[in-house]
């Protein structure tokens, strides 16, 4: 038996934990230790478990007890992201929670000087920034395939819910399409532009019958350079999840740059004057990545300063696209 597996729960039975972060964890066996999964009804928490053959737990602080946790995964809505990630990194407990992180800077600021003085993990969960094919792209623009680099663009939207009363368009639960669809658009941009950004416009629309965002978009800038990215979101849209890169030289194109599933083979489109390529990658399982990446950092103490930094950049960004938009 492998002493070193991180033993990690799960905070709630979300659609993402049973489909995608639960299957990963299991077949990390020599990584991981699924310790259970907590719900605040057992009901709902032993039918999950019983999936997984792992304990179920009636409320969340039951399962939160360092004893029992090297890590928690929390996946619950927006809103209860502080309380919980503050109350499991005051326990002792590695952090993997889903995007956004929290609801304002004030929050993701305070939840990260918590982590760092602790010396503990705190990742939000972007997985698209392990797969492969970002890798790939990334190399294209590096080795100048498309020359000097232009601009970005990125969009991330999709139809409407059909279950009205979905976390997304519940305003007190933290919904809305910019703390869930642009946070990816945002992510990806300071992956290619660098953090030193600031948003020089920003649109954020409500439909007459909700309280929160549903669609809109961004005009984000370098603070010390000329480059600059359009992006646009939104949860009312014929379904796209793509990024371009306009260099010089060239252009770089996929449409599932957030979303590849495992099994799924990326498509990269490039243009420069030769002609335009279509390229297919490997399939990749981003997040079994994430979660290896998840573990080595916290066996390594120095890079986690980076997560610390870049969660906090996010939340800056994200509540500069809003304020802009008033």
């Amino acid at each position: 038996m492998n002493e070193n597996k991180v033993k990690i729960g799960v905070l709630s039975t979300a659609n993402i934990a049973v489909r995608s972060i639960i299957p990963a964890i299991i077949e990390l066996p020599d990584q991981f230790e699924l310790v259970g999964i907590a719900s605040r009804t057992l009901q709902k928490s032993e039918e999950v478990a019983r999936t997984f053959n792992t304990k179920a737990f009636g409320d969340y602080d039951a399962i939160l007890k360092p004893e029992l946790l090297d890590a928690v995964y929390i996946p619950l809505p927006n809103s209860m992201h502080y309380e919980w990630v503050k109350k499991a990194l005051d326990a002792g407990i590695h952090v993997l929670v889903e995007k956004s992180l929290g609801c304002n800077l004030q929050e993701v600021q305070e939840l990260n000087e918590l982590a760092e003085s602790k010396g503990l993990v705190l990742l939000e969960n972007f997985q698209f920034r392990f797969h492969s094919q970002l890798e790939f792209i990334k190399e294209q623009v590096e080795s100048g395939k498309i020359g000097a680099m232009r601009c970005l663009r990125s969009s991330f939207g999709f139809p409407p819910f059909a279950d009205k009363d979905n976390i997304r368009y519940q305003a007190e639960l933290g919904g809305g399409a910019l703390l869930d669809a642009a946070a990816y658009p945002t992510k990806i941009v300071q992956l290619f532009l660098g953090e030193e950004l600031e948003v020089a416009a920003s649109n954020l629309n409500h439909e007459a019958d909700s309280s929160v965002d549903i669609w809109g978009g961004a005009y984000l800038k370098q603070k010390k350079g000329n480059l600059f990215a359009e992006i646009a979101f939104g949860f009312d849209h014929f379904y796209q999840c793509n990024i371009e890169l306009w260099g010089s030289e060239g252009k770089i194109y996929t449409n599932r740059i957030f979303t590849a599933p495992p099994g799924y083979k990326p498509e990269v489109i490039i243009e420069t004057k030769e002609g335009k390529e279509t390229i297919e990658l490997e399939p990749d399982h981003h997040f079994k990545k994430m979660l290896l990446n998840f573990s080595r950092l916290m066996q390594s103490p120095g890079a986690k300063s980076s997560e610390y930094r870049g969660n906090i950049n996010q939340a800056r960004l994200l509540e500069q696209i809003k304020a802009k938009a008033k």
